[in-house]
């Protein structure tokens, strides 16, 4: 997932301002250049609440509205600081100050109200109480250590020689992939739902920060070598959001791509100099102090201003320039409403590679969020992909 509440206006400019000398603004500066970059590294450990439930029934519930609660589709909501979730579906109702949307379950707990969390994967658990489809636990051995996943056969129950590895976004969980899973368990493909380093399930990376892809790629690498292992000659790799740019690198550096036929990536990072430019202008931090950051934490000499183990190159994220390097079909899905990961760069990049790239774009939906808005068409042309592997 992308970075959310990068930096705070207030602390930005307490820290631009210095002593008030040239000296102290640059000092400052640095300082400020190089918390908006250990943010962008740096794992959200708390999960907040963040929608209330002021009034429920039985085929409905009303929340306080929201970006989140207005938005269209079907979703999840939390409750009781997550040991209980429902989901709801669409708008049924809009006041002034609250929105009611159609009750769709219960799955665990109770529904009362007050404050709750939006679940925007919809589901809530592993495939077996989610989807109510055979899993197995597995772990993968990468070089941090074991990563918890989970396994899915295929209908018919005996895995074959193509699977799926699923990669989750920045700070998510393993379930915003399961949305993909009964589409290849259908079409016979065994599907690899993978943990990577730094989620709150797996081992630690050196530093316990986030590269951007540029280490995680190696955990990518690792499911793919235990698929091989397990008899996969033929992989399909999926990637949400930062997922996407941990797949990217895994093609770019993994000696196992010749077993990759296909990738397909929801609302993927394509260029991680955008996103964190745009995520500058939406918490109005200074295009210099973006820039600043982004040395910092490419640099060997300042990296331990950032926290990172190794050097973060931005400029090896970004496969619009890149493009000519890129030698499997993908699938990629945007959309024009999401506010987290711009876009243009996935829309650039299918324009310099239509050999290449099946551009899926949607007007509205939010970031990750085309499944939910409509999950008939994004269920169809991920079947028409696979299918065509």
């Amino acid at each position: 997932m992308p970075v959310r509440r990068v930096v705070s206006r207030p602390v930005l400019v307490a820290a631009a301002a210095g002593t008030g000398s040239l000296l102290g603004a640059a000092t400052g500066s640095l300082a400020a250049a190089a918390y908006f970059a250990r943010k962008v590294v740096t794992p959200d450990e708390l999960q907040p609440d963040d929608v209330e439930i002021v009034a429920h029934d039985r085929q409905s519930v009303t929340f306080a509205t929201t970006l989140d609660t207005l938005a269209a589709g079907r979703f999840g909501v939390w409750l009781d600081g997550g040991s209980g979730h429902a989901r709801v579906g669409e708008v049924v109702d809009e006041g002034a100050q609250t929105v009611t949307r159609r009750l769709l379950a219960v799955d665990r707990g109770r529904l009362e109200v007050g404050t709750a969390r939006w679940n925007q994967y919809y589901y809530w658990d592993r495939p077996s109480v989610s989807l109510g489809v055979p899993d197995e636990d597995v772990y993968i051995e990468s070089d941090v250590g074991a990563l918890p996943g989970w396994l899915v056969r295929p209908e018919g129950g005996a895995p074959g020689t193509d699977w799926a590895v699923l990669v989750h976004g920045r700070g998510a969980r393993k379930e915003e992939t399961l949305r993909a899973v009964p589409v290849l368990r259908r079409a016979g493909w065994t599907s690899l739902v993978t943990a990577y380093r730094n989620d709150r399930d797996a081992p630690r990376g050196l530093d316990g920060r986030y590269s951007l892809g540029l280490s995680e790629w190696r955990d990518i690498e690792a499911a793919m070598a235990y698929a091989v292992s397990h008899g996969a000659s033929r992989i399909l790799l999926l990637g949400w959001s930062m997922g996407g740019a941990i797949v990217l690198q895994a093609l770019d550096r993994s000696p196992l791509a010749p077993h990759v036929v296909g990738v397909a990536l929801d609302s993927p990072v394509v260029d991680w100099g955008v996103v964190l430019r745009h995520h500058g202008r939406l918490r109005k931090v200074p295009v210099l102090l973006v820039r600043v950051a982004t040395d910092l934490m490419g640099s060997r000499r300042s990296r331990r201003l950032v926290g990172v183990h190794e050097p973060i190159d931005v400029a090896r994220t970004d496969w619009v320039a890149r493009a000519g390097e890129l030698r499997h079909p993908m699938l990629v899905i945007v959309s024009d409403g999401d506010d987290f990961v711009p876009a243009g760069p996935a829309v650039a990049l299918a324009g310099r590679r239509p050999d290449l790239v099946r551009l899926e774009r949607w007007e509205t939906a939010g970031h990750c969020r085309e499944w939910n808005q409509d999950p008939q068409r994004w269920e169809r042309v991920l079947r028409e992909f696979v299918e065509s592997r």
